[in-house]
Formats: C-alpha cells, sequence, structure tokens
C-alpha cells in the first residue's frame, strides 16, 4: 500500500510542469507581446509592422491565453491591408475555429467585420459582403454591443440601397437606429439617419428624406459629414423643385473654408448649385459646370463625373443638341466603365428625345429597362434569403452549443473527479479498509433496492395492462354483446371485433418477451416501423453499436422503453417525424428520441402514465432517462442505459 501510495504522488508531480518549463514558457509569452504590441505602432513601415507580428505568431502558446487570440486577429488585419489575400483566407479560418472553440463571440464579429470589409471593397463580391456583415452583426448580439451591430447594420444598409432595394435597406436601416439611439456613437446614427434620407429620395418621398436629413444633419458632430447632409438635402429641395431653398443653402455652403479642402464634396457642392439656379431660371454659364467637371477628372471621381456630364447634356439640350449627344454618350461610356447601368439608362432617356427615330438607342434602353427590372425583383428576395439563412444557421449552432456544452460539462466533471482521486489518494488508502467494509454494506443495500425497484416497475406495468383490458379492451367487448342483441348490427359487430383483435394484438406486443438474439436490432426496428406507418422515421448511429456487447437485460429495457415512446408518438403527438440516434460509450449507451408532434407541458409529464413507467424501468437497471418537452415544440427524450 505504502509503494502505491508513493508510485500515485511520483505520477502526480511528473505530470506538473517544472519551475523551468513555467519561467521558460512565461518568457515566451512576454516576448510574443512585446512583439505584438510593437505591430500596432502605426509609425513602423507595413512591412516592419507584419515582421512583428509574424514573430510574436512564433512565439505565442495556442491555448487559453487572450494574447494568442489578439495575435492572429492583427495577422488578418495586416494581410488585408497588404493584400495577402490567400494568407488572409487562411488565417481567418485558424481565427475563426480557435474563437469558436472558446465561444469568443466579440473576436468572431471583429473577424467577420473585418471580412465583410474585404468583400464590400471588391467588385462583384457585395452579397458575400453582406452575409458576412450579417453574421458579424449575430455575433456582436451575443455579447450585446450595441454599437457594432448598428454598424453591420449600416453597412448592409448600404449594400442594399446601391442593389436598389430601397425597401429592404429602410428597413434595416430603422432596425440599426433602434440599436444605436441608446448609445453615444452619434455619427453612426447620423450615418443611418442620412442613409434613410437617400432610399425616401429615390422613392420619391420628398418630405420624409428632407425630415431624416435634418436628423442626420442634428446628431453629427463631424463638420466634413454636416456639409455633406446639408448638400444631399439642397439636392432633395431641387428634385422637389424648391429651387430657391436649394440654392441658399448650396450658396452657404459654396462659400465655407472646411468644404474647400474636400475637392469632392467641394466639386459636388458647385455643380449642383449650378444646376439649381439653371433650374430656376437664373443666369448660368456652361463655365460653371465646367469648373467641377475640372475638379472631379483632376481626382478620378468617375462617378461624379457622370453627374457633371448628365447636368452638361441637360444644359446644352435646348441650345445645342450635338453638344448635348456628346455629354450624354460620355454618360453612357463611362457608366459601362465602372458598371452603372442605371446612369446609362438615364442617360438614354435623353438620348432618345434628342434622336427619337434611333432604333438602337430605343432597343437598348428596352434592354436595360427589361435588365434591371429583373434584377430589382431578384434583389427584393435575396438579401431577406440572406437574413433568414443566417437564423437558421444562428438556430442550428445554438443547438450544437447546448449539446457541446453539456459534453463539455461530463468531461470538466470526470477531469474533476480525477484530480480529487488524484488529491485525496493516500487519504482514501489509510481509510481502504473502513472502505472496504462500507462498500459492501452499501452494495447489499442497493442490490436489495434494485430489487424493490423492478418489482414496483413489473406491478406498475402489470397495473397499466389490467386498466387497458378493463377500461378500453372489456368495454369494447360489452358494447359488442350488446349490439349482437339486434340483427341489424352486425357490420358494426365485425368492426368493433376487428378493433378488439388489433387492440389485443397491441396488448400482446406489449407484454411479450423480446427476442435479445442475433435479430435484436431487426426486431426493435421493425416494432418502431410498426408505430411509424403514417411517420417518416430516421434512424442514426445504429451501425456503430456492437449489439452483441449490450446485455440482455438493457436490450429488454431499450425495447420496452422505446415501446413506450412510439405508443405515445401514434396515440397523441400528431408527429410527422421521429428521429432516434444511437451512441456507444465506453460502459453506456445512449439514445435521443426526438419527435415534432404537439408536445406537452411539462407538468404532464410527472403524471403517472406510459412514460412514468419507462422512468422506472430504466431506474431499475441503474439507468436515466431525460425527458424535454413544451405544448407546440415536440418532445425528447434521452435515454442512457448501461452496456
Amino acid at each position: 500500500m505504502k509503494r502505491f501510495l508513493l508510485l500515485t504522488l511520483f505520477a502526480f508531480w511528473s505530470c506538473a510542469p517544472t519551475v523551468e518549463e513555467d519561467f521558460s514558457r512565461n518568457t515566451q509569452q512576454n516576448e510574443a507581446q512585446k512583439h505584438y504590441k510593437a505591430s500596432l505602432n502605426k509609425e513602423l513601415t507595413l512591412s516592419e509592422q507584419k515582421q512583428q507580428i509574424n514573430r510574436a505568431f512564433t512565439l505565442v502558446q495556442v491555448g487559453k491565453d487572450r494574447l494568442y487570440t489578439k495575435i492572429l486577429y492583427q495577422k488578418n488585419r495586416l494581410h488585408l491591408v497588404s493584400q495577402e489575400i490567400d494568407s488572409l483566407f487562411y488565417y481567418h479560418q485558424v481565427l475563426v475555429a480557435h474563437a469558436s472553440k472558446k465561444e469568443d463571440y466579440a473576436t468572431l464579429g471583429s473577424q467577420y467585420y473585418l471580412m465583410a470589409y474585404y468583400y464590400h471593397q471588391t467588385d462583384h463580391l457585395k452579397d458575400s459582403a453582406f452575409v458576412n456583415y450579417n453574421r458579424s452583426k449575430s455575433y456582436y448580439q451575443k455579447v450585446n454591443d450595441s454599437i457594432w451591430v448598428g454598424k453591420n447594420l449600416l453597412n448592409m444598409g448600404v449594400i442594399q440601397k446601391n442593389k436598389n432595394d430601397f425597401f429592404g435597406s429602410k428597413e434595416t436601416l430603422t432596425e440599426a437606429i433602434e440599436y444605436l439611439q441608446t448609445t453615444t456613437d452619434t455619427n453612426t446614427l447620423a450615418g443611418c439617419y442620412n442613409l434613410l434620407a437617400t432610399n425616401h429620395r429615390k422613392l420619391l418621398n420628398y418630405n420624409d428624406a428632407i425630415k431624416y436629413y435634418e436628423k442626420a444633419i442634428k446628431f453629427s458632430s463631424a463638420a466634413k459629414d454636416k456639409l455633406i447632409f446639408k448638400n444631399n438635402k439642397a439636392v432633395v429641395y431641387t428634385d422637389a423643385k424648391n429651387f430657391k431653398e436649394s440654392v441658399s443653402i448650396l450658396s452657404t455652403l459654396a462659400k465655407d473654408s472646411v468644404l474647400e479642402k474636400n475637392k469632392e464634396e467641394y466639386a459636388r457642392v458647385l455643380d449642383n448649385l449650378a444646376y439649381a439656379k439653371w433650374r430656376m431660371g437664373s443666369l448660368v454659364s456652361v463655365q460653371d459646370f465646367l469648373d467641377p467637371l475640372q475638379i472631379r477628372s483632376q481626382i478620378n471621381d468617375d462617378r461624379g463625373k457622370i453627374a457633371s456630364f448628365t447636368h452638361l447634356g441637360e444644359y446644352y439640350s435646348a441650345i445645342n443638341q450635338n453638344k448635348a449627344r456628346f455629354f450624354f454618350d460620355s454618360v453612357i461610356q463611362l457608366s459601362k466603365k465602372i458598371r452603372m447601368p442605371r446612369a446609362e439608362k438615364e442617360a438614354l432617356t435623353y438620348v432618345m428625345d434628342l434622336s427619337p427615330n434611333d432604333m438602337e438607342v430605343r432597343n437598348r434602353y428596352i434592354f436595360l429597362q427589361d435588365s434591371l427590372y429583373e434584377q430589382e425583383l431578384q434583389v427584393k428576395t435575396q438579401f431577406a434569403k440572406f437574413k433568414y439563412d443566417d437564423r437558421v444557421t444562428q438556430a442550428s449552432n445554438l443547438r450544437l452549443e447546448k449539446e457541446n456544452a453539456e459534453q463539455r460539462l461530463k468531461v470538466a466533471q470526470k477531469e474533476k473527479q480525477q484530480i480529487v482521486l488524484l488529491s485525496v489518494g493516500g487519504i482514501i488508502l489509510l481509510l481502504a479498509a473502513f472502505g472496504i467494509y462500507y462498500l459492501g454494506h452499501r452494495s447489499r443495500k442497493l442490490v436489495q433496492e434494485n430489487k424493490t425497484a423492478r418489482l414496483e416497475a413489473t406491478y406498475a406495468t402489470e397495473a397499466e395492462l389490467s386498466k387497458k383490458l378493463h377500461d378500453e379492451f372489456g368495454g369494447k367487448l360489452n358494447h359488442a354483446m350488446l349490439l349482437l342483441q339486434d340483427a341489424n348490427n352486425q357490420d358494426e359487430v365485425m368492426n368493433i371485433v376487428d378493433a378488439l383483435y388489433n387492440q389485443s394484438r397491441d396488448i400482446s406486443r406489449e407484454i411479450n418477451d423480446v427476442d435479445t438474439g442475433l435479430r435484436f436490432k431487426d426486431v426493435l426496428f421493425g416494432m418502431m416501423g410498426n408505430y411509424c406507418k403514417n411517420t417518416k422515421l430516421i434512424v442514426t448511429g445504429s451501425n456503430e453499436v456492437e449489439w452483441s456487447k449490450i446485455s440482455t437485460l438493457s436490450k429488454k429495457t431499450l425495447y420496452k422503453v422505446l415501446q413506450e415512446l412510439m405508443i405515445n408518438m401514434h396515440k397523441h403527438s400528431q408527429a410527422t417525424l421521429v428521429s432516434v440516434s444511437f451512441e456507444q460509450k465506453d460502459k453506456t449507451l445512449q439514445i435521443d428520441y426526438v419527435d415534432n408532434g404537439v408536445g406537452a407541458p411539462k407538468e404532464a409529464l410527472h403524471v403517472k402514465n406510459g412514460l412514468w413507467n419507462t422512468e422506472k424501468r430504466i431506474h431499475a437497471i441503474d439507468g436515466t432517462i431525460i425527458f424535454d418537452s413544451k405544448e407546440g415544440s415536440g418532445f425528447e427524450a434521452r435515454l442512457v442505459l448501461p452496456n
């Protein structure tokens, strides 16, 4: 006994880290921390930042340390900035796998936002951006980070607006505003109001557009953004033909010194001012339109140039149709280059007025109109589907998380037991004599309790069968005897007799002994199939079970319990789908039963009925059974039987 105690303590000491190993690991982590912080220094070149983060990555220990997660995220960020896309995708998967295992939802939210940003900046990948923004939003919802939920929703709304899904964008932005109203991030809130106003402008709701632009101006704390929102508001006044108000706002903006430093926005104001004045009937020279066009050409603002070309085309339409056609043709060519078919379609409407007999122009217009209409129909359902698919995925993940949590709990309990056993090994050895006596006494007591439990289960089964024979079988038999007194009731009597035969066969199946030999699996599945003639039955995991190693008592109990569940399903649940999964472990066989029936309130599960009898059967062989059911939400049961 003393030798065993020494070996046990030696094994414990040999598993623990030595002082030298612990010191070395801490030194490595400190070095990794130092290089990680250096990689955040924006004064370093991009190449130097990457060198620092790569050194940190080689030193950091993979495990519970938060530093590993931070280093992985910084690597992803630097790969994105460096346009090293293959590395970005690889380490994205590494980080997602690690953070998912740790249930680090904040990091998952940040990482999916990073990937969404990459897709958003890449042509033809806006759908992928939307999906990743939506995933990021879902993870931030788990940690109640309203600001980042709002940011993701704002970006999703931008993508929807750019795809001309104005109604869908409005819905997304309204949700974003609900999250942001209680936060301090007023600039993101202002961005939502600005985009919401733009959607209303596109839908010709000018009053609502002006109202939301005013809210954007109110909540914004950035001087530059306020000027942009005011410019947008002025454009709505122009659309609504309130040229006086538009010119008043734009004239003030054109004199703002802050705006002059932003050439893109300054050119927008100048162009919009010239257009509003011209629409109002004021004297405007062509140079007033050419000056902002020149600025836009210098900074390669292609979208801005489309607006300038369009305004110049309108300006010349009444005085020089050749020049007007030149500028509208410029819009058409540029819109094809930057893939803006809607701008090309609008330019073609002006060209058709200038050249009404040009069939090529008219055919191109009709083609674009049909294509855009088809695209808009597709877009209206596309983003809704993305959101729905994500909700389905999240629901599936929640189920998996629940199962994983239960599994982790079992593992943690097992580890805890091992630690406790190791720690108190010496005490157990000293008290071995007393323990042997106590365990022997306890074993005899448990055997007696087990016999009692089996006897109670038998009595309960007999009582249930007696009740069926008396109440159901006997009642029908008495009814048939009364009917026999009248010769006109022969058909009804035959129906009752047929029903009695079927019921007697069912009762016989319930009380008959079970074939636990080589055919047990077929007999078990045949029994379940008999109760699922109008219900789809899905069985998984049975091929991995070594049925020959399952004890006869466990097989009989399994058969009876599943039979009771199937009877309950057949009679009460109205289920259309039943799933039974098997999983064999070292010493137990686990069976999960799920149906999609009407379920039952939890208090009904504690009533003494057939399901209550199943508990008695399971407990009699030292097994467990857990029921889970809510009225209207199906029925679940987990059985654990000893092998």
